[in-house]
């Protein structure tokens, strides 16, 4: 595995924040059956911001606005934005990725629907923890949801650690979510993605991210992580728990769930870890719609930057959901 311009990160929880687009071909999956488809929790406080606030809102797109406020738990600040029209969709970030960063995948779903963003902590605007682990990232989603006056429970967007947390959040709260969509993530792995063998070359990885973030990012910017390598190091191999156990999650869940995975996580090429880890990525969503059917899964011919690369494909399969249309109004 190497560390490239444009490639994906062989590792479950990061990317590679990096220019490019690719060619996709989207296929459908229905337990076993593969089909062509077209590819068209602590004390709350809100508070406002130096951004535009509710009674600030600044026109974005005819009838739309786009309004800005905060939320503060145990000692963290977590920066929200919501704009749109329609259904209520919640978006959840992954790993080293930001609101801003979904710029344009939140941007299209908005065409169709009230979508709020956020960033978790130590990320983009958000405010630095003293320590980062999967169930405080958790408590970031249930914060924000929260704090949202919404008319209907919403779908549930999340993509790579944020769709782990998505279905985290909805196993607890079910009355509070209408439908998932899960973005190349919370993948019920049948063994662990990250072995003995792996963990050098992971630990490098993390060290190269942590490296390029702090180059290429203005501090204070809204693309802004604060997590260094032995953070991602540290969380990745949590990340790698998590899924071998995400299974009872869904069990507890009987929403509509709709996947949206990359067939070259772990990259294109045909040696050494990269074949194991793509043949697995596939195994744990296999194994996932085999004892829950009535889940969906679109694979798109990609990495795991495909929110950035395929934001339009993407879009598009969320607008083809029950609730995707039903916002069409």
């Amino acid at each position: 595995m190497t560390l490239t311009q444009g490639q994906p990160f062989n590792m479950v929880g990061m990317y590679a924040k990096a220019n490019g687009a690719e060619g996709a071909d989207v296929r459908k999956t229905n337990g076993s059956r593969e089909v062509g488809a077209a590819a068209d929790q602590g004390p709350r406080q809100r508070a406002l911001t130096s951004m535009p606030t509710d009674d600030e809102q600044r026109p974005e797109r005819s009838d739309r606005t786009l309004r800005h406020f905060t939320v503060h738990h145990e000692g963290v600040t977590i920066p929200v934005s919501r704009g749109g029209r329609g259904r209520p969709l919640i978006l959840c970030p992954g790993l080293n990725s930001t609101q801003a960063d979904l710029h344009e995948l939140t941007e299209l779903l908005r065409r169709d629907h009230d979508v709020v963003t956020f960033d978790l902590q130590g990320h983009g605007l958000a405010s630095a923890a003293e320590r980062y682990s999967f169930d405080a990232f958790l408590s970031d989603l249930f914060v924000v949801l929260a704090e949202l006056d919404l008319p209907t429970a919403p779908m549930l967007v999340g993509y790579s650690l944020g769709a782990d947390l998505a279905v985290h959040y909805a196993a607890e709260r079910p009355d509070h979510v209408a439908e998932l969509v899960l973005i190349d993530g919370a993948n019920p792995l049948p063994e662990p993605f990250i072995t003995e063998t792996d963990l050098t070359e992971f630990r490098a990885m993390a060290e190269e991210l942590a490296r390029r973030q702090e180059a290429q990012q203005a501090p204070g910017s809204a693309r802004q992580v604060l997590l260094t390598a032995q953070n991602i190091f540290d969380l990745n191999l949590e990340i790698d728990v998590v899924r071998s156990a995400i299974l009872d999650r869904y069990r507890k869940l009987d929403h509509p769930i709709h996947m949206i995975m990359s067939t070259f996580i772990a990259g294109t090429g045909g040696e050494g870890r990269t074949p194991r880890h793509n043949q697995l990525w596939r195994a744990g969503i296999e194994r996932l719609t085999r004892e829950r059917p009535h889940i969906s899964a679109f694979w798109l011919d990609t990495g795991h930057r495909l929110v950035f690369t395929h934001a339009s494909e993407i879009a598009e399969i969320i607008r083809r959901t029950p609730l995707g249309r039903q916002a069409d109004f």
